[in-house]
């Protein structure tokens, strides 16, 4: 097994046996064949555009429901079992439930999936205590992200609602996204589908493939140009058969009053699982959902402002922890869980759940983008070999490196390493996007941008991008990264980063290091003087 996220072990005062790496990401390791393999792969194999339809993925080819592809489950306990017999019990069902997997598929074909009991622990306590389950998925790869195996569970045997997130939104052309809704709805139709996005873009970026590069600096964060929490609202309340309109109030009025409380709940206030809803009068609403698809920044967006941490390396969130937004209304949010499928390893990469800093051969992968959105003529880039040939994963990285600057320390050559982080990176945070499609989408493709979704959520960009130009008249600075090698470099993201708390107009001292950091020190200096 690989295990990465180590943490350092710190033994604080009253601590007994505690241990910060019970929560690590663990997967099946690759040999060092494999590795090798691929690299050379990069380097001599030219890459080829593939056609629209390769990137209509079908769920059933993916997780093939009913089959040894499913998740563990918790085995049935009773209080009149000791810790060390439940404890045992459930080991001895994961490592039966692991050995079922690798009986039907090698390690080659399986997908990254967790390894670790100590995570999928996690998850049956945040079913357990949910009413409603929220099953984030990131847009750009709904069918990766959808367990079927989880939502048969959640709603036959748990009997429990679930409402499917369609998280990013603005990652996507809104035709996408209508595709997307009536291919969750037609297949399990006890869903409910909610679409949302924390972050807005402006609409013209969804039109223009280079504006992808513009990074945006806000004096704060417009937590409340978030879409999709009223929607949220609405679905919360069908299920709750009426409740959800006090709910509603409760929760607009926490969100004037900053009634936002953080608890963690013990495994003593946890019991069998049980089909009593409400309990105690609180609504319980679980949020699960693979790394990195957006679990904690929506849980930002309900509340209309920054209460948990978002982070872009997967296993940020090590336990789950519950957010009374009201006192009758609670949120769990669990940590990002891969479940087991077939899918590329090198999309799941894309998709950021592994951590970008830890992959041994991340070429693959860039080959993989390349193929199927030209990277190349996106940034820009000029061939290594200063000729018009084809483009290799391997001189795609090299080319990138050196509009970056990247060198290696000792030999001072084009680090291609780095290079290749970089743009997975540019993948992850969407601004290279690559969205998958429904089965049958290039063939409906005009009838979905015709549809009257599609032309409703049009509507609703253009309104938002009307309310974004004025903020940014307000004072918003935009400015381009990344898409030429001329401008400030960025701060070195080699090792993943949380991102930045939101700016503090009254914080004096960090408005003047900023403005001290801005100045350049040679700007005395004619354009050809050195």
């Amino acid at each position: 097994m690989r295990r990465i996220n180590q943490q350092p072990q710190v033994f604080k005062p009253g601590e007994k046996g505690y241990d910060p790496n019970r929560y690590r990401l663990q997967f099946d390791r690759e040999s060092k064949e494999e590795i090798e393999r691929r690299k050379k792969l990069a380097v001599e194999k030219i890459l080829e555009p593939v056609a629209e339809t390769e990137l209509e993925v079908d769920i059933e080819k993916i997780y093939r429901p009913g089959s040894v592809l499913d998740f563990p489950k918790r085995p049935a306990w009773s209080y009149e079992m000791s810790k060390e017999a439940v404890v045992s019990q459930e080991e001895r069902a994961f490592r039966e439930y692991l050995q079922k997997i690798y009986e039907k598929h090698t390690p080659q074909e399986l997908s990254y999936f967790d390894h670790n009991l100590e995570t999928w622990r996690q998850l049956w306590r945040v079913l357990e205590m949910s009413d409603i389950v929220l099953l984030i998925t990131d847009i750009r790869h709904p069918v990766l992200h959808f367990s079927p195996a989880l939502y048969d569970y959640v709603t036959q045997e748990l009997g429990r609602s679930l409402i499917l997130v369609l998280n990013k939104i603005d990652l996507a052309p809104p035709a996408l996204v209508v595709a997307w809704k009536h291919y969750f709805q037609e297949k399990f139709p006890q869903v409910h589908l909610v679409c949302f996005t924390s972050y807005p873009r402006h609409p013209d970026e969804e039109q223009d493939p280079s504006a992808v590069f513009k990074k945006r600096r806000k004096k704060r964060r417009a937590w409340n140009a978030a879409m999709g929490p009223n929607q949220l609202l609405r679905a919360c309340e069908i299920i709750t058969a009426g409740n959800g309109r006090e709910e509603d109030e409760e929760e607009k009025e926490a969100d004037e009053t900053d009634v936002v409380v953080a608890q963690q709940v013990t495994d003593a206030e946890l019991g069998a699982p049980s089909r009593e809803r409400y309990k105690d009068g609180v609504l319980s609403i679980g949020c699960v959902g693979f790394p990195n698809v957006g679990k904690s920044s929506l849980i930002n967006g309900l509340v209309g402002k920054k209460i948990v941490s978002v982070s872009r390396t997967p296993g940020h969130t090590k336990y789950f922890q519950t957010y009374f937004l009201t006192p009758t209304v609670r949120l769990c949010d669990c940590p990002g869980l891969i479940f087991p499928s077939l899918i590329d390893k090198q999309q799941q990469l894309l998709a950021g759940i592994y951590p970008i800093a830890q992959i041994q051969e991340p070429y693959t992968s860039v080959g993989y983008l390349s193929c199927r959105i030209p990277v190349p003529r996106l940034l820009k880039l000029h061939h290594p070999d200063g000729q018009d040939q084809g483009w290799t994963a391997w001189g795609i990285c090299e080319a990138w490196a050196d509009k970056r600057g990247y060198k290696t320390a000792k030999a001072s050559r084009s680090d291609t390493y780095r290079g290749a982080n970089s743009l997975l990176r540019l993948a992850v945070d969407g601004r290279l996007c690559l969205c998958m499609r429904p089965p049958g989408y290039c063939h409906q493709k005009e009838t979905f941008e015709m549809h009257p979704e599609t032309l409703e959520m049009i509507s609703q960009v253009q309104s938002r991008g009307q309310s974004e130009s004025r903020s940014l008249s307000d004072g918003e600075e935009e400015e381009e990264i990344s898409s030429s090698g001329e401008e400030e470099e960025e701060r070195d993201r080699d090792a993943d980063e949380e991102e930045d708390e939101d700016e503090d107009p009254s914080d004096t001292k960090k408005g003047t290091k900023s403005k001290v950091a801005d100045v350049n020190p040679y700007a005395l200096l004619g354009e050809d003087e050195c």
